[in-house]
């Protein structure tokens, strides 16, 4: 189902990055040291946005990527 909140999602396995972009500001963020597992349940989560705010949200470190990085 597509999520409401979250526009798009990336994930960098080498460097355990998981990449979000927000629909409503279309902004994105980057949230570090974030388990394959996390992410693997967050793609197969039927609420994107309750599992982000239930298991990503303040549970990792992140920072604001510049906007220069469409999600295409």
């Amino acid at each position: 189902m597509p999520s409401t909140s979250i526009r798009k999602m990336e994930y960098d396995l080498d460097r355990r990055i998981l990449s979000v972009w927000f629909v409503a500001s279309g902004k994105r963020y980057e949230f570090e040291g974030v388990p394959p597992e996390t992410f693997a349940a967050f793609r197969a989560a039927f609420a994107k946005g309750r599992y982000f705010n239930d298991h990503i949200r303040n549970n990792f470190r992140y920072r604001l990527v510049a906007s220069d990085s469409d999600p295409g």
